[in-house]
């Protein structure tokens, strides 16, 4: 159960989906794209956009905005300006870097030499500063060069000026660069894309919209996921196998748990580095840009404890978090597994909002006591994370107050002690309850008769213990996908995969 949600920011959610064979399609893709989105509402609750387009050539983009829930964002009238896309793409926001307005929020679309891009982000890049310096001496070398700027298109050459706060932006300005060997009217988008992977190595993962395609990228150390469903007739949906040629459209979202409720079945990840087109007529594999030589993948670990919805898969194995490993010894003892707290489902998830006031009111409306299941008993709390300590106090403070003699905290994650800087929302390291004095009593801090940590051997052996004997499935089965394990911890113990530049 997730008490501690006043630290932690998940960074975004994004979902495309493109209409298979004949256009114009019967698929009713905005209905699919909202839905999506939906499904991926735990990811961002700040703002929701979609950008559809009608795949002809030249294309029309439709976009639509909105701050707030997905459901609130999108007014019915407003979606019918969406019913003629063919494909499209959406974005669901949580803030990890610009400020919370319309104006930061995804898809963003721009105009290039070659017609109009939109792009949605899941991630944070690590060298954002460097890269907006260098986005901002393209545009005044395209303006100084006055014969490039009239005669050449050379500010759409070179880039255009940045217009937002968020480093999302940056992916576009990169996108929008002519790579040296690319012919001035034949764009080479996969050129592009892997200039953009050589600037900046992680961490995003990318939806690009070009005419009537669909790019789906995921940075080299596969640090955000991705992954790809198939649209099918729905009587087909539980059905095990299938043809394509079943194939009624497909998807790439953020997490798998969005497929099953717009009718998809779960087809695979994109790989870290990968490059993936997706058509009406079906998947690509264009690419997959390496890592440097020796560096192992580094997906982000707390997608496992604390951010992914239970139902998605990744690493090829189901998600399924629960404390069932946390809770056996208890079984064992005899101890009984009860709930001892009601928790209003209508109440947002606390953490996603930036502004503290927000959350502290969120937190307080949230729970209420069970007090007849453990009045006069000692109570063990399972908790996924503790990060600042602000929001598992109160909860403690009202179970003592409507009973409990004692109170255990057992968290299911090492204590949390650095920031994150590619994608998620985690205080400075002077707010994380881990670095301050207070820890080496933290049970007394927080009012809990005692606390303990799962370690962070344990939680790497407990997230890749099921995913080993999958890499060995897709050795035997000959999958060019890399076999390497690797997950990034930064958070719990400062190592970061990449060199971090400011």
């Amino acid at each position: 159960m997730e008490f501690e949600e006043s630290g932690i920011g998940e960074e975004c959610g994004v979902f495309g989906c493109v209409a298979a064979g004949e256009w114009p399609t019967q698929l009713e893709v905005a209905q699919i794209l909202t839905l999506g989105l939906v499904a991926l509402q735990h990811r961002g609750q700040e703002s929701a956009g979609i950008v559809t387009s009608n795949g002809s050539s030249p294309p029309t983009y439709t976009t639509l905005k909105g701050m707030g829930l997905v459901s609130t964002a999108f007014k019915p009238e407003d979606m019918l300006k969406l019913r003629y896309g063919n494909l499209g793409i959406g974005h669901t926001r949580y803030s990890t870097t610009g400020i919370s307005e319309l104006q930061n929020c995804q898809p963003f679309v721009v105009e290039t030499l070659h017609g109009k891009i939109a792009v949605a982000h899941n991630g944070e890049l690590v060298n954002a500063a460097a890269l907006r310096k260098k986005a901002d001496q393209y545009l005044l070398i395209s303006l100084l060069t006055m014969q490039d700027f009239l005669g050449d298109k050379g500010v759409l050459r070179h880039g255009v000026g940045l217009s937002t706060s968020s480093d999302s932006e940056l992916i576009m300005q990169l996108l929008c660069l002519t790579p040296p060997m690319e012919e001035v009217d034949a764009p080479d988008w996969v050129a592009r894309i892997k200039n953009l992977m050589t600037e900046t190595p992680t961490s995003y993962s990318l939806l690009i919209m070009h005419k009537d395609v669909i790019y789906a990228v995921r940075d080299p150390y596969g640090n955000r996921p991705l992954s790809i469903g198939r649209l099918v007739p729905i009587s087909k949906l539980h059905s095990s196998g299938g043809e394509e040629t079943d194939t009624e459209g497909w998807v790439v979202s953020s997490e798998s748990c969005s497929f099953q409720s717009i009718g998809a079945k779960y087809y695979r990840e994109v790989q870290p580095g990968e490059i993936v087109q997706i058509s009406k007529n079906g998947i690509k594999s264009l690419n997959i840009i390496p890592r440097p030589e020796g560096d192992p993948p580094a997906f982000c670990i707390f997608e496992y404890v604390y951010f992914a919805r239970p139902d998605s898969i990744f690493e090829g194995k189901p998600h399924k978090k629960d404390f069932s490993s946390l809770l056996n010894p208890f079984h064992v003892s005899g101890l009984p597994y009860i709930e001892v707290l009601c928790k209003n489902r209508y109440v947002g998830r606390t953490f996603i909002q930036p502004n503290t006031r927000l959350r502290q009111l969120g937190v307080a409306k949230k729970f209420g006591a069970l007090t007849d299941n453990f009045a006069g008993k000692r109570v063990v709390l399972i908790d996924d994370s503790i990060v600042r300590g602000n929001t598992i106090s109160p909860i403690i403070k009202l179970l003592k107050e409507a009973g409990a003699t004692e109170v255990h905290i057992r968290v299911a994650s090492p204590p949390i002690r650095f920031p994150c800087y590619m994608g998620i929302n985690i205080p400075t390291k002077e707010e994380l309850i881990a670095n301050k004095p207070e820890f080496k009593d933290i049970a007394n801090y927080i009012g809990a008769t005692s606390v303990r940590y799962l370690s962070v051997e344990g939680l790497v052996t407990a997230v890749q213990s099921g995913i080993e004997s999958y890499k060995k499935e897709q050795i035997s089965s000959g999958s060019k996908a890399s076999t390497k394990l690797g997950h990034c911890t930064a958070c719990l113990t400062g190592k970061y995969p990449v060199e971090l530049e400011w």
